[in-house]
């Protein structure tokens, strides 16, 4: 069965008849336009007859068009070319709380410059109300922008309204009509605007091409500088291929604008009223008329939305809100409305394109209404474990579903300290487990760890949890007695089999250690959560903490990093099965055998790497040690593949809380790039041990975990002098 698309608003597919109007200019026409000769002549009267195209389908002359690298470009050249240009007229600009970040940073940016801003509300529809416009106009207001559609709840804005205060006070006026065009008329007499923005992968052209009309008369500052292409208004070698896709998409979207206006209309409705009539509690986001005919944002009550999304196989859609362990990101749109949260957090946005059948919007109504049926609390429906992708069922991934550092070390500090002196190891340290001393050659070690699925399967996740929880008593030179489970299951929607299947996972990862699982606890939970607590011995002048380090030693790392974010890749399907097979293998292998030889060398200082990165846990380390460290990123062992899914900007949330948690106490050398900070920082779950150790032993030590397989242990640095706990990462 083929996927169903309905995520127009991000981006459409290039229409069939665009596709072949491009074709002679990727096969046939290359010339420089700015050329003389035969060749740049014919590819120069393609480019003025695409600027024609746009020209008459917004009613403008041609001369006031420029072609630009997409929508984003066009925002970004109409508001700073406006402000720059008339600075020495005023220097404040009014926008709505509800403009695509392609003009709301630009703004935040200028404020940074000494221009201030104005960002006006939205009523609980996302309309601006044109007299609040006109009661924000300043003597020195020079710019207003406002958005004629809003890309995620389809509000059409009261641009023409708006553009009438500007007439008389010499104020100029923009709209971004990426959303718009090709949906609704776009008319910038009937609008009365100077400038507005076009982007071309909304309406059926390539990405990467956009327009900006600016009215004849409007001056700007370049924001591109070079030569005189564009009528000296926009430097760089035209992009003729893309450009005639453009020009071509306008001709088209203004000779079917009606017809494809009633189309996506229908499509919407149906999808709409269908929902509805399955599911009667869901709630329309947006003007229920002042609305772009083929926009349906619609939430569904207290259900996360990612959770659907990642249900609705099959169908593709966007989310109103990202959910984290610690916070609940809703998008600025849906907050400006006050959507209340638990509306909010199940929005999604369905948008039809002139592609979409009724077919697919049947298809549509029940996916959706099945999986929903499947989420809600009160569901019956049982998944049995053989279609299982356990990720699906939770918002965040393992240990990076831990709370934010920042906050649970305020919240700590706030708790009574412990004064029993058989509390060897308790909350004054940031060990990650606890140490009660028996008897003079007895303590016991005891560690709690639990967390969301990081793995789609219900048996590898539980072995996982297991070594985890395990590696807590490694880390401290402890020796492993017995566990106790700990489970969060949705018994209304999992069969029971994926339970058995985790615990059996745990069972034989426990067994590889020596142990035994000898009991636990449960609960009906709405996600899938599971754990261990174990239990440990050790000597009590053997037991290793990470506030020990000593000026000199040497840092030892036994596992690479790039977890966290290759589980995030895994969840949005972007890596294969080798490749999950690798980082499970990674996750499942017990740090045991690190741990039996770690012990037979004089280390010092010793902690596991879990979920607030490798320079979380150094920081917590370097602290608590009173000692500052050095860290040579070359030499940290590093998941290959990780570093190409950060330039794909696939980072899980906890791993930007570890980047910014530790910002205070670390120090980076110029040349260590963005990647390589999220790297360092990325949150693992069941990484490996971090140890400190004498200089002297450190080649040795390392020595003997590669003749013992543990290949990837590596010396990453050392620890320098006596101080606070800062780290320098060269």
């Amino acid at each position: 069965m083929n996927p169903i698309y309905l995520d127009y608003n991000a981006t459409t597919p290039i229409d069939p008849e665009i596709a072949a109007a491009m074709l002679p200019y990727l096969e046939q026409y290359f010339g420089n336009p700015s050329s003389s000769h035969f060749f740049g002549i014919q590819t120069r009267i393609a480019v003025e007859k695409a600027r024609k195209q746009i020209a008459e389908m917004i009613n403008c002359f041609p001369d006031e068009i420029i072609f630009t690298s997409g929508g984003t470009e066009s925002n970004n050249y109409a508001i700073k070319g406006i402000v720059f240009a008339s600075r020495e007229k005023g220097n404040h600009i009014i926008t709505s709380s509800i403009e695509h970040p392609a003009v709301l940073e630009v703004c935040k940016f200028l404020e940074t410059k000494g221009f201030q801003v104005t960002y006006l509300p939205v009523d609980e529809f996302g309309l601006i109300n044109a007299e609040d416009v006109r009661k924000a106009i300043k003597p020195q207001t020079i710019l207003i922008s406002i958005m004629h559609a809003n890309n995620e709840v389809g509000t059409i804005q009261p641009v023409s309204e708006i553009a009438e205060f500007t007439k008389s006070r010499n104020i100029v006026m923009h709209t971004d009509a990426a959303q718009s065009m090709g949906k609704i008329p776009v008319n910038v007499a009937n609008l009365g605007v100077d400038l507005l923005s076009i982007a071309g992968h909304k309406l059926y052209a390539p990405k990467g091409i956009g327009a900006l009309f600016i009215k004849r008369g409007t001056k700007l500052a370049k924001l591109m500088h070079g030569a005189d292409h564009e009528r000296n208004l926009r430097a760089g070698t035209e992009n003729v291929l893309e450009i005639v896709g453009l020009g071509k998409a306008c001709d088209i979207a203004a000779r079917d604008l009606s017809k494809n206006t009633d189309h996506l209309k229908k499509m919407r409705d149906e999808l709409y009223y269908g929902l509805l009539k399955k599911i009667p509690d869901i709630k329309l986001n947006g003007h229920p008329e002042k609305r772009l005919p083929n926009t349906l944002s619609i939430a569904f009550p207290e259900i996360e939305a990612n959770l659907i999304l990642s249900e609705m196989e099959g169908v593709a859609a966007s989310a109103g809100a990202a959910c984290h362990s610690e916070k609940i990101d809703v998008s600025p749109v849906l907050s400006a409305m006050k959507v209340p949260l638990e509306y909010a957090i199940g929005t999604i946005r369905f948008s039809t394109g002139k592609m979409t059948t009724e077919d697919e919007i049947e298809r549509t109504i029940k996916i959706v209404t099945d999986v929903v049926g499947k989420l809600n609390p009160d569901s019956k429906t049982i998944i049995s474990s053989d279609k299982i992708k356990m990720t699906h069922y939770t918002a965040g991934l393992g240990c990076a579903c831990k709370l934010r550092p920042q906050a649970l070390e305020k919240i700590l500090r706030t708790l009574s300290p412990i004064d029993d002196p058989k509390v060897l190891v308790g909350t004054n340290t940031a060990d990650d487990a606890a140490v009660y001393q028996l008897d003079e050659n007895t303590a016991v070690v005891q560690t709690v760890d639990f967390f969301t699925p990081i793995i789609d399967d219900p048996y590898q996740f539980g072995a996982i949890t297991a070594a985890n929880a395990l590696s807590d008593i490694y880390a401290m030179g402890a020796k492993p007695l017995f566990a106790l489970n700990i489970v969060g299951f949705p018994s209304n929607r999992l069969s029971m089999d994926v339970l058995k299947q985790m615990l059996l996972g745990a069972q034989d990862k426990t067994a590889e250690a020596g142990i035994s699982i000898i009991g636990g606890h449960s609960i009906d939970d709405a996600e899938p959560k599971y754990g261990l607590v174990v239990m440990g011995i050790v000597h009590p002048d053997k037991i290793l903490t990470n506030s020990n380090a000593k000026p000199g030693d040497k840092i030892i790392l036994t596992k690479p990093v790039g977890l966290g974010i290759i589980s995030t890749a895994l969840k949005r399907g972007l890596a294969d099965e080798k490749l999950q097979e690798k980082v499970y293998k990674i996750m499942s292998e017990l740090n045991q055998n690190a741990a039996e030889i770690m012990n037979r060398f004089p280390v010092n200082s010793c902690t596991d790497v879990t979920g607030f990165g490798l320079l979380g846990h150094l920081m917590e380390m370097s602290r608590a040690s009173k000692v500052d460290a050095e860290i040579f990123s070359k030499n940290v062992p590093i998941i290959p593949k990780a570093t190409e899914f950060i330039s794909g900007n696939i980072i899980p949330g906890g791993t930007k809380n570890n980047l910014d948690y530790v910002s205070e106490f670390v120090s980076w050398d110029e040349k260590i790039s963005y990647p390589e900070k999220i790297i360092l920082c990325d949150a693992q779950t069941s990484g490996g041990l971090l140890i400190s150790v004498k200089p002297e032993f450190a080649r040795k030590m390392v020595k003997e975990f590669h003749k013992h397989g543990i290949n990837d242990s590596a010396v990453i640095g050392n620890f320098t002098l006596k101080g606070d706990g800062r780290i320098c990462v060269k």
